[in-house]
């Protein structure tokens, strides 16, 4: 049977499947012992002295092109916010009928070559194709290693929340891929490419890793966009929070895009941009770190006593509904 071929409905029979098995494992790291294999029920990993574990998972749903992408750097991006390391990935596949063996290597194929720029292997997951979806289902399990714990509660009045990159890019690149024809009456094909290229940013790993040792707390904001996010770390204490909205930093083409469309950028989706906050006396530290490294920042709002609280702000995501439109 070919690749191309239609798998008969249900798992993806064994002598098929291993062949992928052996190529897509992502980073080849000595300390997982047991991998993806025909037969295995669990991958075997050696665990450092002293370490914390960090998991997460994620589906992708929102998007077609560059999900396997997609997958790896949304799931990464959670541990790297909790200051940790992303390590080890387990993917689950579910495929509709309509699809091929071919499909499902080439969403794994992203993922193998996104985790192994970021150094993670993958372990483990389960990939099947089923008659009860019309689109692919994937659903990412990262686990990491952190040597320090990121509380909410560690967070005082006067801390800084600052984000890095622009607001709404994973959101944009979305649109930029599965809904191109929502753009194209106000973009130039330049910057429709312009927004596409912007997938090579969604991973908050480096900025992370700069501000971890700094940062009393870090979230990736996703669903609900900057705003969303910022609200789930308030939710989180006792405090409330003073917001320069000005200060957001807004790509013009996103800005353009919002006015065209009649949405809030601050609500959109924005996996890519990371919120960290930092003491008042490590603001300017943190900023020149990243700077330096040429991530782009902004200190937009600190925590308060008095200011806006879960109430006041929304957690409403814009993506959903564009893509209704």
């Amino acid at each position: 049977m070919a690749k191309g071929d239609f798998i008969t409905v249900g798992k993806v029979p064994p002598t098929l499947l291993q062949p992928l098995l052996k190529e897509l494992r992502g980073f080849d790291r000595k300390e997982v012992l047991i991998g993806p294999k025909i037969g295995e029920d669990a991958a075997v990993i050696g665990w450092p002295a002293g370490a914390f574990l960090l998991a997460t998972s994620d589906p992708i749903v929102g998007a077609l092109k560059g999900a396997g992408s997609l997958l790896v750097n949304v799931n990464a991006n959670d541990i790297a916010a909790k200051g940790g390391d992303p390590a080890y990935m387990l993917v689950v596949l579910i495929l509709p009928a309509t699809m091929t063996l071919n499909d499902a290597a080439s969403l794994m194929k992203e993922v193998d070559e996104e985790a192994k720029k970021l150094g993670i292997a993958v372990v483990g997951g389960h990939t099947e194709f089923s008659d009860r979806y019309t689109h692919p289902i994937m659903v990412g399990t990262m686990l990491g290693i952190s040597y320090k714990v990121l509380r909410a509660s560690s967070i005082r009045p006067g801390d800084a929340i600052i984000l890095t990159k622009h607001v709404g890019i994973e959101g944009m690149t979305i649109l930029a891929n599965d809904r191109r024809e929502m753009l194209d009456p106000f973009l130039s094909n330049d910057e429709i490419e312009e927004v596409k290229g912007w997938s090579s940013s969604l991973s908050v790993v480096p900025e992370a890793r700069l501000l971890r040792d700094l940062a009393l707390f870090m979230h990736d904001p996703t669903e609900g966009g900057v705003i969303g996010g910022i609200s789930e770390i308030v939710a989180l204490t006792d405090l409330k929070v003073k917001l320069d909205l000005d200060a957001f930093p807004l790509h013009p083409i996103t800005q353009r895009v919002s006015k065209k469309l009649g949405f809030d950028p601050l609500h959109l989706i924005s996996s890519g941009a990371l919120l960290a906050v930092v003491s008042k006396d490590d603001v300017e530290e943190a900023i020149n770190r990243l700077r330096e490294h040429g991530i782009s920042c902004a200190l937009v709002g600190t925590f308060d006593v008095v200011g806006m609280g879960t109430d006041e702000l929304s957690a409403q995501e814009e993506l959903w509904r564009l893509l209704s439109l």
